[in-house]
């Protein structure tokens, strides 16, 4: 299994080495790729239901995953772009949302 934020970085290096653009507009459009990521979501989730007359049941919900997964890395890619240091802020977040939600967990359990 590869290093994920080892994969993350490859990716952003290779998207910044590739634009000409200012650097502000390059995070610009990186985060628009994300709400383009999510639309391919949506698509997917109303093929995997058959509900686009034209194209019936066009995708599955395995397609569905690969989507959720693609906004997924994309985010993950924004905020490489932005902060080197991403794997860190990533971290810092995750520990804010469990001790969050681990927290409000705590409260709600019956004694």
């Amino acid at each position: 299994m590869t290093d994920t934020w080892q994969t993350i970085t490859r990716l952003a290096v290779r998207l910044e080495d590739h634009s000409t653009l200012p650097h502000e507009q390059r995070i610009l459009l990186q985060l628009l790729k994300i709400q383009e990521e999510a639309g391919e979501v949506a698509e997917a989730v109303i093929g995997a239901m058959g509900q686009n007359p034209r194209k019936g049941h066009s995708h599955t919900w395995e397609d569905v995953e690969a989507e959720v997964c693609d906004v997924i890395v994309t985010g993950m890619v924004a905020l490489a772009r932005m902060n080197p240091d991403a794997a860190t802020v990533f971290a810092r977040h995750m520990e804010r949302i469990a001790a969050r939600d681990l927290g409000e967990a705590t409260q709600c359990t019956p004694q």
